[in-house]
């Protein structure tokens, strides 16, 4: 049997379908790309103290601002605002990570991302500090780690992070490929997003050899120009560079349009093909929101103090966005109604990490060790944190370790058998600075040994140093003129020869009234943790008591 149609049903049904087309191919009205942005969060779950910057420049008073609940409180109420928005990162989400998150190999931290729907993130140089296995795991989840000791002890199910590492510049030498994706495609209000990723091209020269063989560092313009043809035959309609590389300005980091960037970032951002109009760097630790050549160029300082906020008008077909507007915002706690998850599970991290402190390190010569100096200046306890220090640098050319007095807090104590527990170690060393190896020369090395006697002072700021170097002084002599003698493995240091040395990143940026520091040359910012460059020393010298009482003095006083 047939059934027809009634003329006027058959019209009808013509009309909807004719109006059902054209809904269909109608053009899309441009919409507005909310975007998220963090950088070199580096496993600081808890907030950290940040300076910020004064309307006029100056140094505004000393705050504790970042850390993942201020972050997850922001974005939770800029969700209420737009469900679709996109959180991404540039790059050092974990790696030189303070003990709350190191102690478990940086899961917490990337547990506590894929919490806040982190969608990708350029790979970052730290990523590489425990070699390209270690990120992998990281990538993917699994227990097969370098660092059995700390993977998978907080979770034995660890899945690996929801998010994706991009790293287009970073090729395996075996395939010439990227080894982990160079993009990422997000759909966000019916527009397709392409996020590409690189690293700084210089990586090899701040990470350990080891961790990256059989890797190459490409040119990270040249790594996202080759990446957009794919992603535009993906259906791309706009693309944003994940770059973790950057620079510097003297301008507001919260004022937008600054025009005096400064450093790699700009030689970067200069070579991009004309689709690339947002660029989100990260590596140098600035805030700032720039233009260079008419791209918009932004970074959020670091450690979760400032979250960059990103507004793009994007025509659907048009191959890049028509307006962009960028703000970084202060992460501090109270400015946002709280992410109660993240607290809770912020909750659960720290009261793991308690019962984490008490893991037994090593088994001291003799306990404790203290950290008293002596007439001379010299403390048992800073030789030895000026001997772990120089050897953890040493493949890294380091000769000669420094340690601030006033960075070392407590004496180092140990438990039953002389046993020292990680907690104890942490106090000696609680403020998760960093080392940084550079070029001195040793004219600058006196001035530095000078300086602990600076005018004004009420007494010394000694510094402590390793086993190999020593000098002599003499209080009678004025100050800026004490220090009589410097010996380097028993052959006098030369005014005008040049050596390679490791303190800090405190010393190194010239704190403790130690400004030859900040001037020192070939800077490597290493990322290791004086604290774990200390209980592996520990651990490696487990019952020697040589730098406990070493066989001659370092720091000589002659009068």
């Amino acid at each position: 049997m047939t059934v027809s149609l009634r003329a006027p049903a058959r019209l009808s049904c013509l009309a909807l379908a004719l109006v059902l087309a054209g809904c269909a191919t109608a053009p899309q009205g441009p919409v507005t790309i909310n975007i998220v942005a963090i950088n070199d969060f580096h496993g600081n779950l808890e907030p950290s103290r940040y300076v910020p910057a004064n309307a006029d420049g100056s140094k505004a008073e000393a705050i504790r601002a970042g850390g993942i609940e201020n972050v997850a409180a922001a974005l939770q109420a800029w969700r209420k605002e737009d469900k679709d928005l996109l959180f991404v990162a540039s790059g050092d989400l974990v790696g030189a990570s303070p003990a709350m998150s190191s102690l478990w190999a940086d899961e917490p931290t990337i547990e506590a991302m894929n919490m806040l729907d982190l969608r990708a993130s350029a790979v970052g140089n730290h990523e590489f500090d425990a070699g390209r296995k270690e990120l992998l795991r990281q990538q993917n989840g699994g227990c097969d780690s370098p660092r059995p000791n700390k993977a998978c002890q907080m979770s034995k199910d660890f899945r690996g992070a929801k998010f994706t590492w991009l790293a287009g510049n970073v090729l395996d030498s075996a395939t010439g490929k990227p080894f982990i994706p160079a993009f990422r495609i997000e759909t966000v209000k019916g527009v397709k997003v392409g996020l590409v990723g690189v690293v700084l091209q210089d990586t090899r020269s701040v990470v350990m050899a080891s961790g990256i063989a059989g890797l190459s560092f490409e040119d990270e313009a040249a790594a996202i120009n080759r990446a957009i043809p794919e992603m535009r035959s993906q259906g791309a309609d706009v693309i944003v560079a994940l770059v973790h590389q950057g620079g510097n300005t003297t301008d507001h980091p919260l004022q937008p349009g600054c025009a005096n960037l400064k450093g790699p970032i700009v030689d970067v951002v200069k070579k991009l093909d004309p689709a690339v109009r947002l660029v989100l760097s990260g590596h140098t630790h600035q805030g700032y929101l720039c233009t260079v050549d008419g791209r918009t160029v932004t970074q959020g300082a670091s450690y979760g103090h400032l979250a960059t906020r990103v507004s793009m008008t994007v025509q659907k077909g048009a191959g890049a966005p028509s307006d962009i507007k960028v703000e970084n915002v202060l992460m501090k706690a109270g400015d946002y109604p709280a992410d109660e998850k993240m607290v809770a599970y912020v909750a659960k991290v720290k009261e793991s990490s308690r019962a984490a402190l008490n893991r037994p390190i090593a088994r001291l010569a003799a306990a404790p060790v203290l950290r008293k100096q002596n007439d001379a200046g010299e403390a048992p306890l800073g030789n030895l944190i000026a001997d772990a220090v120089l050897a953890a640098t040493r493949n890294m050319g380091a000769r000669i370790g420094f340690m601030n007095e006033g960075g070392i807090r407590k004496d180092l104590e140990a438990g039953a058998d002389n046993v020292a527990a990680f907690g104890q170690a942490q106090a000696v060393l609680p403020f998760g600075n960093t080392l940084v190896v550079m070029d001195l020369t040793g004219a600058q090395i006196r001035r530095i040994l000078e300086n602990q006697w600076h005018e004004g002072s009420t007494g010394g700021s000694m510094l402590q140093v390793s086993n190999g170097f020593s000098y002599r002084w003499d209080a009678t002599r004025p100050v800026g003129s004490r220090v009589v003698g410097m010996l380097l493995d028993g052959q006098p240091i030369e005014d005008a020869k040049t050596y390679r040395i490791v303190a800090n990143n405190f010393l190194a940026e010239g704190g403790d009234n130690f400004p030859d520091f900040a001037k020192g040359s070939n800077r490597l910012e290493t990322g290791l943790l004086d604290l774990d460059a200390f209980t592996d020393y520990l651990r490696a010298n487990e019952g020697q008591g040589a730098a406990l009482a070493p066989a001659s003095p370092r720091i000589i006083k002659v009068q």
